[in-house]
C-alpha cells in the first residue's frame, strides 16, 4: 500500500489528469493519506472493466464499488462506507489530524487480467479517482459558487415560468373578451331581429286595420247606394205613372 501523496507526486510526472490504477477482480486498494484537522476531501471516482471482445476498458453497469475510510490513528475507527455504482462521488471530514486508510473494493465482477504492461498482465479494472483536498471553507467557497450559478439558473427558470403565465392569463382574458364580445354582437342580432319582428308585427297589425276599415266602408258606400238606386227607381217609377195618367 502507498501512500496517496507519493502517488498524486508520480502522476504529475505523467501525461495524465488524474490518479488511475489497477484492479484485479474483487482485490481491496487502499492508500494512505494524513490529513490536518478539518480537512474535507471530496473524491470522484470511476471504474472499468476490460472487456476481451473489445480488448479495451469500459463501464459495466452491473459493478460496484465499495469505499471505506478509516482513521488509522484511532484505532482503525471508520468513518466512511459507502457502496456505490461503478462511478460516483464520496466525501469525508478529517475530525483529527492523523493518517487515514482510504480503500476501494469492486463488487460484482470476477477476477480478469488486463493488458500486458511490460511483459505483467494488468489488473481487469481500470480505477480512476480523482480526489480534491483541502480546507472546507475553501472547497465549501467552489460549493456556494456552484450552488449560487444553480440559484441564478432557477431564478431564470423562474422568470420564463412567470413570462409563460403571464402570456397564458392573457390570452385567456383575449379569448373571454372575444366571446364576450361575440355574444355581444349575437345580442345584438337577436335584439335587431327582435325589434325587425315587432315592426313587422305592428305594421302587419296596421295594415289588417286599415284593410277592414277599407272594406267596411266600402260594404257602406255600397249600401248607400243601393238605397239610393231604389230610392231614384221607386221616385221614377212614381213620376212616369203619374205622366201617363194625365
Amino acid at each position: 500500500m502507498l501512500p496517496l501523496t507519493i502517488l498524486l507526486t508520480l502522476t504529475t510526472l505523467l501525461p495524465v489528469q488524474a490518479l488511475y490504477f489497477y484492479l484485479d477482480g474483487t482485490t481491496q486498494k487502499c492508500f494512505f493519506e494524513e490529513l490536518p484537522k478539518d480537512t474535507l476531501v471530496v473524491g470522484h471516482y470511476k471504474a472499468e472493466q476490460y472487456s476481451e471482445q473489445t480488448r479495451s476498458y469500459g463501464a459495466n453497469p452491473d459493478m460496484g464499488i465499495f469505499i471505506s475510510v478509516d482513521e488509522v490513528f484511532d484505532n482503525d475507527h471508520r468513518i466512511v462506507s459507502q457502496r456505490g455504482s461503478s462511478s460516483g462521488r464520496f466525501t469525508f471530514s478529517a475530525a483529527d489530524s492523523g493518517d487515514h486508510r482510504i480503500c476501494f473494493t469492486p463488487t460484482g465482477v470476477s477476477a480478469a487480467s488486463g493488458w500486458l504492461t511490460n511483459g505483467q498482465p494488468t489488473g481487469g479494472i481500470k480505477m480512476t479517482l480523482d480526489l480534491v483536498i483541502g480546507e472546507t471553507s475553501a472547497i465549501e467557497s467552489t460549493d456556494k459558487a456552484k450552488i449560487g450559478d444553480l440559484v441564478t439558473k432557477v431564478r431564470d427558470l423562474n422568470a420564463r415560468l412567470q413570462d409563460i403565465r403571464r402570456e397564458q392569463v392573457f390570452q385567456r382574458v383575449c379569448r373571454i373578451r372575444a366571446c364576450y364580445e361575440s355574444e355581444g354582437i349575437e345580442r345584438r342580432e337577436l335584439n335587431a331581429d327582435r325589434v325587425r319582428q315587432e315592426r313587422e308585427a305592428e305594421f302587419r297589425d296596421q295594415s289588417e286595420s286599415t284593410n277592414s276599415r277599407v272594406v267596411r266602408w266600402t260594404l257602406i258606400q255600397l249600401a248607400v247606394l243601393g238605397v239610393t238606386c231604389a230610392w231614384q227607381l221607386s221616385h221614377l217609377r212614381a213620376f212616369f205613372i203619374k205622366q201617363k195618367l194625365t
